[in-house]
């Protein structure tokens, strides 16, 4: 189903699909080249944290919580089992298209996993990673004009010196500066290295 559209100029939506093109990692570039930024541990212990810190917040609460595919798709499974509170899960997909006008602008359409029920209801968006913004940004803005009471974005990992639009999210796990991170859920360009249980940076 889709959520909505938003226009891009060219050269920002070339940046989202491309913006780890100068780090490459061949399919037999393995875990040896890849150097952990944080741990299992450290995740697993912070993911807790988050999760006490969500259910103080929403305790009476059902919270509708939208995983952004497909970097979210690990954090989510370990966050809503800390969560205390009633949870429903969705997932929501973004996709760049170009516009059919041929014009120098492209669309961004979402898709959820089903037809959501966002009215009255709160909204938590769980990011494995927020860069720009200019996604999380445009999804919130589009879930509150939905009627939803209440939206609240939570990311493990937070890269503000990327920041394209003046975006807080509510919730993080980490602060991160390296350019190209894998692993939790993060892959490389060829979509490896996902099923890596911490955080890592190339060399």
């Amino acid at each position: 189903m889709q959520l909505g559209r938003c226009l891009f100029p060219t050269a920002l939506e070339k940046w989202c699909r491309l913006r780890y093109a100068g780090t490459r990692f061949r399919k037999d570039a393995d875990v040896e080249r890849l150097r952990q930024v944080i741990t299992t541990d450290q995740i697993q212990k912070r993911v807790k944290e988050l999760g006490r810190q969500i259910s103080d917040d929403y305790k009476g609460q059902t919270v509708q919580v939208l995983a952004v595919l497909e970097n979210a798709f690990m954090f989510l499974a370990d966050l809503v089992r800390a969560l205390e509170v009633p949870v429903v899960c969705q997932f929501i997909k973004p996709k760049y298209s170009r516009a059919a006008s041929g014009g120098m602008q492209d669309v961004m359409e979402i898709f959820f996993s089903h037809e959501p029920d966002i009215r009255g209801q709160h909204i938590l968006l769980v990011e494995g990673l927020v860069h720009s913004g200019v996604t999380s940004d445009f999804l919130m803005s589009d879930l509150r004009a939905r009627g939803a009471a209440s939206v609240k974005l939570v990311t493990l990992l937070d890269r503000q010196a990327a920041r394209r639009v003046p975006l807080q999210p509510d919730y993080f796990g980490f602060l991160v500066d390296e350019a190209f991170l894998v692993g939790y859920g993060l892959g490389a360009p060829e979509q490896t290295n996902r099923n890596l249980p911490y955080v890592a940076a190339a060399g």
